[in-house]
């Protein structure tokens, strides 16, 4: 479904200093989001589609859901060693209006929480985040979801204005 080359680079992971998780505590953070993410697909009619993405011994999910701004996201859920990183695909790099575009998804960032826009491989826009792995549990879960469907809300239709502002007039 999605590749890792398509995922947002981030550069410095800031719990690169907390203990690495042990095998053990991956496989139950790993059976945990199995579980989270099952009852999301059969319990949430925002949730569409949950793949599992295990290549090269990856702990990957593909959270697909339904929008009423941005039709379709997918948000992927990656466990490390020592975070859960999750992002999803926002838009491409924007046609025009590229300062305006960009100074607006900055000024977005200083008001979330848990997510920041990137710029990601062909420059486009993405939402990343992630939190230590020792704090998965379902609320964690379950507020990664709720954050990233509501900026990609919030703020995909404001930023396909500026930066495809031609399209719209």
């Amino acid at each position: 479904m999605a590749d890792d080359t398509a995922a947002a680079h981030v550069p410095d992971d800031p719990y690169a200093d907390d203990p690495p998780t042990t095998p053990e505590e991956l496989g139950r953070i790993e059976a945990l989001v199995d579980a989270w993410a099952a009852r999301e697909l059969a319990d949430n009619p925002v949730v569409a589609a949950v793949e599992r993405g295990d290549e090269s011994g990856v702990r990957r999910w593909f959270v697909r859901v339904h929008g009423e701004e941005k039709d379709v996201s997918t948000i992927w859920l990656t466990l490390r060693q020592r975070t859960l990183h999750y992002e999803t695909y926002v838009m491409p790099a924007p046609e025009e209006n590229h300062a305006r575009f960009y100074e607006h998804l900055l000024r977005r960032n200083i008001a979330l929480t848990g997510v920041a826009f990137a710029i990601g491989i062909e420059d486009a826009v993405f939402l990343h985040g992630a939190i230590p792995a020792r704090t998965v549990d379902e609320v964690a879960l379950d507020r990664i979801l709720g954050v990233v469907y509501a900026t990609v809300e919030q703020c995909f239709r404001p930023a396909l204005r500026i930066g495809y502002a031609s399209r719209f007039a």
